[in-house]
């Protein structure tokens, strides 16, 4: 599979169960630190509370991610398919790609109309991952690397689940019944 510059060739990189938790915590940090930062600028209870319940979930993940990682480093730092390999995928394909970066000063959160927006930089960030992870998914014939970006892809769905919930729910609230017209 051949892709585009700005991409690296997935079929060049072997995936190992190391890279896999590597690759998984990378997303769940950059989901935590837009859910944390974006919940800060949110004004609707329902929306920053959801979001702060989101943020919560992507630190326990991180945190699973973590005590994996260290339980098997022993082992699993002799079969990394190399860190520069992993760190070049992660630089080309993750950063600032699945979930939009946020710094305070960016001016990120100034540009939104309302939580809605933010709503909708949450759904389509979590789109992005699942469509990414899918993609890794779909060539990775280790049952351990699948596994791990199994596991982030149910996650992610979940979370995208209760976005897209909590909108839809927000949209119905917001429409006026027509006999009070």
């Amino acid at each position: 599979m051949t892709q585009s510059n700005d991409k690296i060739d997935l079929d060049s990189i072997n995936f190992q169960c190391i890279d896999a938790i590597k690759v998984s915590l990378w997303i769940e940090k950059e989901g935590l630190g837009f859910y944390e930062k974006a919940a800060k600028h949110i004004k609707n209870p329902k929306v920053k509370s959801t979001f702060l319940r989101l943020a919560e979930e992507e630190k326990q993940h991180i945190q699973t991610l973590q005590e994996k990682a260290r339980h098997l480093q022993p082992v699993l730092s002799r079969k990394s398919s190399g860190k520069n390999q992993v760190d070049v995928f992660i630089s080309k394909n993750l950063k600032g790609k699945v979930f939009p970066s946020l710094k305070e000063t960016s001016g990120d959160f100034s540009e939104m109309k309302d939580d809605l927006e933010a709503l909708d930089f949450g759904i389509s960030s979590e789109q992005r991952s699942i469509d990414l992870l899918s993609g890794l998914l779909q060539g990775e014939k280790k049952i351990d690397v699948r596994a791990i970006f199994l596991h982030l892809v149910v996650e992610e769905k979940k979370h995208l689940q209760a976005l897209q919930e909590l909108k839809n729910s927000l949209m119905q609230s917001a429409k006026v019944p027509d006999n009070e017209n």
